[in-house]
């Protein structure tokens, strides 16, 4: 029973974190470190920060409201 419900709410977790994009960070990382081990990886912060710099930059990337 225990199992079980750990699998619901982790698959729950995956769930949301895929549909607002919060492991987008996580696959960065896994990408760096796969295809280039010699790059320096940013931290979650830089991250973010050029994301939402390149979402604004071109408005087909996301829609913003504000």
């Amino acid at each position: 029973m225990r199992s079980a419900l750990r699998r619901a709410i982790s698959a729950v977790r995956w769930y949301v974190r895929e549909l607002t994009d919060e492991s987008a960070y996580d696959r960065y990382v896994a990408h760096v470190r796969k295809d280039h081990p010699e790059a320096p990886v940013p931290s979650r912060r830089t991250f973010e920060r050029a994301r939402s710099d390149r979402q604004e930059q071109d408005p087909r990337q996301g829609f913003r409201c504000c």
